[in-house]
């Protein structure tokens, strides 16, 4: 049997919404078909008519989630994905989303605590770790950023050249700042301990 074409896949699935327009599924299928072919204005509209018609169907929540998420709408990728997860609490896929918008709306304790959920759900979900390390970074917890960063590198995460250089410049900044403490206090470093005879 030949493999479909993805404009044969988006024909047979919008004759299926033209055949039952009232059928939540059916309004998925397209919304999937374009978006694999990349419509997403048209796979949005799909799967708001999905939801529409059928308020529980979670899927099709945190599609359009991950839809608003290609086109820039953070708050809509959101409201998406709360849906998803108030009827369904343990998608990894709609925590991470959230997350997502929360990073691009520069709200790092939210993305701290959506990407803790991935994690109490995946353990090993690279990313996950990845953007646990991102929140620690920027709400200056340097410790946790280090430990999640190497748990996704470790997971085959490959960190941008831009954050590994945030991490160096953070490690400075932190080591600077404990020697800092010790010179403003009058403190004498500790005097290294040589073996009694």
């Amino acid at each position: 049997m030949a493999r479909e074409s993805q404009r044969e896949r988006i024909a047979r699935c919008q004759k299926a919404v033209e055949e039952q327009p009232d059928r939540a599924s059916a309004y998925y299928n397209l919304g999937l078909a374009y978006s694999i072919s990349g419509r997403v204005r048209q796979a949005e509209e799909a799967y708001v008519k999905a939801v529409e018609l059928d308020p529980q169907m979670v899927r099709a929540w945190v599609n359009l989630g991950g839809i608003r998420m290609m086109r820039w709408e953070f708050k809509g990728c959101l409201e998406a994905n709360q849906r998803a997860v108030a009827l369904q609490d343990d998608l990894v896929e709609a925590h991470f989303n959230m997350g997502q918008a929360y990073l691009y709306l520069n709200d790092p304790e939210n993305l701290l605590r959506c990407n803790q959920k991935v994690l109490e759900l995946d353990r090993d979900h690279p990313e996950g770790h990845y953007f646990m390390a991102v929140a620690s970074l920027a709400l200056d917890n340097h410790g946790a950023a280090e430990r999640h960063l190497a748990r996704a590198i470790e997971l085959g995460r490959t960190p941008p050249p831009d954050f590994v250089k945030a991490m160096e410049a953070a490690a400075r900044k932190k080591a600077n700042q404990q020697v800092d403490l010790i010179e403003i206090s009058g403190a004498k470093a500790p005097e290294k301990k040589t073996k009694e005879e």
